[in-house]
């Protein structure tokens, strides 16, 4: 009875934490460039059960009765990488990668251990007061020859990164396409880090000015989630109060006949 219990729980452990990941891309439906996460389960492997200290006339012989599965739980957050929406802004800071789920902007992140290079899908920049073109945040955004510095002249870029001012080549935005995107790391602020040794490829997509992407979350699809994660633990629940009933009378009432 008390192995129920523990499946029981079990599965709404399992159902809080992926209520937790649907939560969150709930809550981003509107972040530009955010990227939804994936709770994965997986059942624990079976158990065979056997019976034993019984029949020991028989020189201790034990015997199978079953097997007997204990629940599920999350072993993975995947994050989803596909590329979201893209929406015309008409702004000049303003920037989406297309063509390529696992390209990045490269910003700079100054943190304790010194500056930091990190990525984002988020091309909703600014200009800050010294000229720089950085995301919302703060970040600076890198081009190939470090931050780029902007300031009131006219700011064009076309599909391949380059950067004009003024009509002028300056500079080519430092985009990062990975071979897999699986080992990146969510640092908060929608940006990613890259492990050392993490491969890269040559920007196979385009840039486009003008434009941001959208969190690629479908509400209707996660709320449809949220809903079946609530049923989950509500069954669960009731299947802990049922056992939970059944050992009240088992100690109460068999216990005093």
């Amino acid at each position: 009875m008390l192995r129920g219990l523990y499946t029981s729980a079990s599965g709404m452990l399992r159902a809080q934490k992926k209520m937790d990941v649907v939560s969150n891309n709930l809550a981003n439906v509107s972040t530009t460039g955010y990227k939804k996460d994936i709770a994965v389960s997986q059942a624990f492997p079976e158990m065979l059960t056997r019976r034993i200290e019984e029949n020991k006339d028989l020189l201790n012989r034990s015997e199978n009765i079953g097997t007997m599965r204990l629940g599920t739980d999350i072993v993975q957050i995947y994050t989803s990488y596909t590329q979201g929406r893209l929406n015309k802004t008409e702004s000049d800071t303003d920037f989406s990668i297309s063509g390529s789920d696992n390209a990045f902007f490269a910003v700079s992140v100054q943190g304790q251990a010194g500056v930091t290079e990190m990525y984002t899908r988020n091309g909703s920049f600014t200009i800050n007061q010294a000229g720089y073109l950085t995301t919302r945040e703060g970040y600076m955004v890198l081009g190939q020859n470090g931050p780029i510095q902007v300031g009131n002249r006219k700011l064009t870029v076309d599909k391949d990164g380059s950067i004009s001012l003024d009509g002028v080549y300056v500079d080519t935005l430092r985009i990062v396409e990975f071979v897999d995107t699986t080992a990146l790391q969510k640092q908060g602020n929608n940006l990613v880090q890259a492990p050392a040794g993490v491969q890269v490829r040559p920007f196979s997509g385009q840039v486009i000015q003008g434009y941001i992407e959208d969190a690629n979350v479908n509400p209707v699809e996660e709320m449809v989630d949220m809903i079946t994660v609530m049923r989950s633990y509500e069954a669960n629940q009731k299947v802990i109060q049922a056992y939970d009933n059944t050992l009240d009378k088992t100690v109460n009432d068999i216990g005093r006949i």
